[in-house]
């Protein structure tokens, strides 16, 4: 029980560290929670930062994830302290406990007021480290969804659904056996649901017209995405 406290308590820590706040401080003078959309995440880093510094909080947010993943979970020693129903070995679970506490502490960083980013670096790290084919076809699909449309947002929201998508297809129409699928597709759907929700600001710009676009992250422009709910304005 202790070791798997520790693993979880140094997880929420490594997620916690703020890394937009860090190097938008120290590097630029600038409080980040104070311009743009507010957020900690990568996505505001590039607009306020500029992108490299939004390439640094990028990268070290996803290694959040992956640190707590593939090495914190390593600390655990002993047994669970519940029965373990699952199809996985005890260690796998500690590494998705792991890696889930790390991506809440990047949502809810304990060293910003319990402020952050919308996780979607973090879990990429995360679910690299458990599910690696699935998670690189849904970073595909985000970054495709941004040179068609130049909105972060929507490729996050498209890729946090293409990760439990593509694990269903590839399970019940490929017939490639995951270990563990009947248990990671419960996991893919929760954490889908999760960012979805973390997004929710998004989506309502998105859905009035109002949401920022990356201008030059847009590539091909042969789609123009309307909002359904735009008021025309009257003369």
């Amino acid at each position: 029980m202790l070791s798997l406290l520790i693993v979880i308590i140094l997880s929420y820590l490594v997620g916690s560290f703020p890394t937009a706040l860090i190097i938008g401080k120290y590097f630029r003078g600038i409080d980040i929670r104070k311009h743009g959309s507010k957020n900690l995440g990568s996505t505001n880093a590039f607009r306020v930062l500029g992108w490299k510094a939004g390439i640094a909080v990028q990268a070290i947010d996803v290694m959040k994830g992956v640190l707590a993943t593939l090495f914190i979970s390593k600390l655990f020693y002993g047994a669970l302290p519940f029965e373990n129903r699952t199809p996985f070995e005890d260690i796998t679970v500690v590494q998705i406990i792991a890696g889930i506490s790390a991506v809440i502490g990047h949502v809810w960083s304990v060293f910003a007021g319990f402020r952050g980013g919308k996780g979607i670096n973090t879990t990429g790290g995360m679910l690299i480290s458990l599910a690696p084919v699935d998670a690189g076809i849904s970073i595909g699909v985000f970054v495709l969804v941004l040179i068609f449309s130049g909105y972060v947002s929507l490729g996050s929201i498209a890729a946090a659904f293409a990760f439990p998508s593509v694990m269903f297809i590839r399970e019940n129409i490929f017939n490639v056996d995951i270990d563990g699928y009947h248990t990671l597709i419960y996991f893919s759907i929760a954490v889908c649901i999760f960012l979805i929700y973390n997004h929710r600001a998004n989506i309502k710009r998105l859905l009035y017209g109002e949401e920022n676009r990356f201008e030059k992250w847009w590539k091909i422009r042969c789609i123009k995405i309307e909002a359904p709910f735009k008021r025309k304005s009257v003369n």
